[in-house]
């Protein structure tokens, strides 16, 4: 990984170069404030600079115990298929060791490249999402509803 610079200060980055690598990655539209926001709020976070320009970025959420989320990793698309995607991966998790758990969501098709780093497929997960039709469309929910046999959470 020559070349690259690796930085974990959230104060350093520049939301608006941040939001604009999430565009060209592609990963969608997120607002600088809401990026602001999300990474302020997560106790991991991973920056990649290539000559000066923000190129790799990801963050983990964790409460410093249980669980630790990865999220929002993104590359630049010239700088996809080196390595970097992994490797900021491997960081987060590298610093949310000692939780119990550290969980991310895989977009579909890319469930092979996460099981390649060491994660395995969770089979009861669920989610409540903002734009449930979208995450549907994605195929990141399933519309099944298994009216298995209820019992009450172990509380």
């Amino acid at each position: 990984m020559n070349g690259y610079a690796w930085d974990h200060r959230v104060q350093d980055v520049d939301f608006e170069e941040l939001s604009e690598l999430y565009r060209v990655a592609p990963l969608g539209d997120k607002p600088p404030g809401e990026l602001a926001t999300v990474f302020a709020n997560s106790m991991f976070a991973c920056f990649v600079r290539f000559q000066g320009a923000l190129v790799g970025a990801g963050r983990a959420l964790a409460d410093g115990a249980d669980c630790a989320y990865i999220g929002h990793v993104a590359v630049h698309p010239d700088h996809q298929g080196q390595g970097l995607g992994s490797a900021i991966i491997r960081r987060l998790v590298e610093r949310a060791a000692g939780h119990k758990k550290i969980i991310l969501y895989a977009n579909p098709g890319t469930e092979p490249f996460y099981q390649g780093l060491g994660f395995l497929r969770m089979t009861t997960a669920m989610a409540i999402w903002s734009e449930p039709d979208r995450a549907l469309e994605a195929g990141l929910l399933s519309p099944e509803h298994d009216p298995g046999p209820q019992r009450a959470p172990a509380s």
